[in-house]
């Protein structure tokens, strides 16, 4: 019990953090492809091209935590996180304004050309529609929750970047 209390007062490592946001975005991935195979919401090729960021900022957390790189991990996570956010905010453009959109959609036959949508079509091959704003979780739309989160984990990430590791915190 004395080491819990040391280690809190010690402080988190950076190491930690970049696993516990690693596992949160396996987590999302996993929670969004519980929705696509459970609730049936097909997801639109910005959704998969959110998943991309998502699974770049797992594979650039978990890196850099098992690798002891966290500041380089926390940065490239974080530019993984910003594109994430960017994919975010213009798919609620998209939603906004969906007479921009015709019946051929160039984002979809890019998405779905991926080597990665042949091996894993289960998660990642689009074919639903960006502008379909049918399912809502907690009153916000799937592309609200992604800018909350990409915000969050941007957030997080650049201050794990820019962090020093104080003398007391252990190993």
């Amino acid at each position: 019990m004395e080491y819990i209390f040391t280690y809190l007062k010690g402080g988190i490592r950076s190491r930690h953090l970049l696993g516990l946001i690693g596992a949160a975005c396996i987590g999302c991935v996993g929670f969004a492809l519980l929705l696509q195979h459970v609730r049936d919401v097909l997801p639109c090729p910005l959704c998969v091209l959110q998943r991309y960021a998502l699974l770049a900022m797992a594979l650039f957390c978990l890196t850099g935590a098992l690798a002891d790189w966290p500041r380089t991990g926390a940065a490239l996570g974080a530019l993984a996180s910003l594109s994430g956010l960017g994919l975010a905010s213009y798919q609620l453009w998209v939603r906004a304004n969906p007479g921009m959109l015709c019946g051929f959609d160039p984002v979809e036959t890019f998405v779905n050309q991926l080597p990665m949508a042949d091996w894993l079509p289960f998660m990642l091959y689009a074919d639903g529609n960006c502008a379909d704003d049918t399912f809502r979780l907690f009153w916000l739309s799937l592309p609200q929750w992604g800018m909350l989160s990409f915000s969050a984990f941007a957030v997080a990430l650049v201050w794990l970047a820019w962090r020093r590791e104080g003398s007391n915190a252990i190993a």
